[in-house]
């Protein structure tokens, strides 16, 4: 059966320790059907972060690797707080915010590295949502890629 805990099973992929808050703030908030995630970064199995500004540190390609772990990452906080990703409906919104340099415009494309995956885990219908991708100065400790997201949850029997 399809189910989001197999589906990402079949990608082969770790999830990095869910990150603990590094500021005042919830990793994440139920609100009756919705879960709200505060933005994440680019968490390693490690517990390393991937350090670095688009167009100056990395390219492209390597920016979107840095969204994918920024999923992965939003993913192991989905299970260390909810125990599975079969909780989650589906995706509603994804916020993607990308470290580069003022003449980087491909934004989306980065952020395509979370979409993507959250669309493997979850299927083309639930897994792609609403979003925006945008370019940020900075971000905190130089990471590359910044990214928070709602979701429905399925109601509990």
């Amino acid at each position: 059966m399809e189910t989001p805990e197999n589906n990402f099973s079949k990608l082969g992929l770790t999830l990095p320790p869910a990150p603990k808050p590094l500021g005042v703030y919830k990793p994440c908030l139920i609100d009756g059907k919705y879960l709200y995630l505060s933005g994440h970064g680019t968490v390693q199995a490690d517990g390393t972060l991937i350090l670095g500004r688009i167009g100056e540190d990395m390219d492209q390609e390597h920016g979107k690797l840095a969204a994918r772990q920024v999923g992965l990452a939003m993913l192991a906080t989905i299970k260390a707080n909810l125990g599975s990703l079969d909780r989650v409906k589906r995706v509603i919104k994804v916020l993607g915010m990308v470290n580069c340099i003022s003449t980087f415009e491909k934004h989306p494309y980065i952020i395509n590295g979370c979409s993507e995956l959250f669309a493997q885990v979850w299927g083309e219908e639930n897994g792609i949502g609403v979003r925006s991708a945008v370019g940020m100065g900075s971000l905190p400790g130089n990471i590359p890629v910044e990214v928070e997201a709602m979701f429905e949850l399925h109601e509990e029997a």
